[in-house]
C-alpha cells in the first residue's frame, strides 16, 4: 500500500553547537522515493488492454465524512459496502454454479480500485475474452447493482448507520487502458470517462455509446426497450458525446438536468 513512515531506528540524535537536533538518516531519508506510491517497477513498459472501465460513485460521501466522529461510522460503512460490492459483482457474473465449478456471463474483473468515494472496476473487453454479449451483461450487472445499493444494501444500515450515502451511480465506457508497474495501475480515456459519467446531472446510470453493440436480434430487451441515446457535453472529453442513459430516468429529470441530454437527431 502507497504508505510512507520512517522506523525509529532511523532516526539520530546529534549535537551542534550546544544545541541537540534529532536528524534523519541518509537511508531512512532517501527511502521517500518513487516505491512509496506502491506502482511497482513503474519503467516497466506500459501493456493496452481493450477494455470496460466503470466508476462506481457514493452520492453524499463527503457529508457522510463530516458527521460527528466519522471514525466510528465511516470505517463500519465501507467494510460493509466494499464487502456487499465484491460479492455483488461476483455473483452478477454467475450464470450457473456446476459441480466441476462456475460458469460466469463474463470474465471477472481483472482490476479494482478505491476511489475514495466509490470504486473503479475494469474488465477485459478483447475478442478472446469477452463476446459482444458478454459485454452487454457487464453493463446490465452495473445497473443491478445500483438498483440492489437502494433497495437490499441500505435497509441492512438502519439500525446501524447515520444518514449513509443515499445512492450508488455507475458510469461505464470502453477503450484501451494502459498499465502502469506491470499492472500496479492503469491509465486511459475510457476509465476519465466512465468517471465523468458517473456524475452526470440527474441520473445514477450511464454508459459510452462508442464501443458496445446495442442493436441487434440477440440484444436483450434491456437496452431496446429500456435504453435511450442522448447527446451531452462532457468537460474535458468533448461537446457532442452519444451516451445510453435509461428511458425511465430521463423521463423524470426538469428543467437544467433535463436540457443537459439532448436528442441526437434534432442537432
Amino acid at each position: 500500500m502507497p504508505r510512507f513512515k520512517v522506523p525509529e531506528t532511523e532516526f539520530a540524535i546529534v549535537e551542534v553547537e550546544g544545541a541537540k537536533w534529532r536528524v534523519i538518516r541518509k537511508a531512512g531519508f532517501d527511502s521517500f522515493n518513487i516505491s512509496v506510491l506502491g506502482l511497482g517497477d513503474v519503467s516497466t513498459p506500459s501493456k493496452p488492454t481493450d477494455a470496460i472501465a466503470a466508476v462506481f460513485d457514493l452520492v453524499g460521501f463527503t457529508n457522510f465524512c463530516k458527521q460527528i466522529e466519522p471514525h466510528l461510522s465511516v470505517p463500519y460503512y465501507l467494510n460493509a459496502f466494499l464487502t456487499w460490492l465484491i460479492k455483488q459483482l461476483r455473483e452478477e457474473m454467475l450464470e450457473a454454479q456446476l459441480k466441476e465449478g462456475m460458469r460466469l456471463w463474463c470474465p471477472l474483473p481483472f482490476f479494482l480500485k478505491f476511489l475514495g468515494d466509490g470504486l473503479l472496476v475494469l474488465w477485459n473487453s478483447s475478442a478472446s475474452e469477452t463476446d459482444d454479449i458478454g459485454q452487454l451483461n457487464v453493463l446490465v450487472s452495473l445497473r443491478e447493482i445500483c438498483i440492489k445499493y437502494a433497495t437490499e444494501f441500505l435497509p441492512t444500515l438502519k439500525t446501524k448507520i447515520v444518514e449513509p450515502p443515499p445512492l450508488l451511480r455507475c458510469g461505464a465506457a470502453r477503450g484501451t487502458v494502459f498499465s502502469i508497474g506491470g499492472g500496479q495501475d492503469y491509465v486511459g480515456s475510457c476509465i476519465n470517462m466512465a468517471a465523468r459519467l458517473a456524475k452526470l446531472p440527474g441520473i445514477s446510470f450511464c454508459f459510452n455509446r462508442r464501443g458496445f453493440e446495442i442493436e441487434g436480434k440477440n440484444v436483450v430487451k434491456f437496452f431496446t426497450h429500456e435504453v435511450v441515446v442522448k447527446q451531452v457535453s462532457i468537460r474535458g472529453i468533448g461537446e457532442h458525446e452519444l451516451v445510453c442513459v435509461l428511458a425511465s430516468e430521463i423521463k423524470l429529470l426538469e428543467g437544467k438536468d433535463k436540457k443537459f441530454y439532448k436528442d441526437p437527431s434534432n442537432d
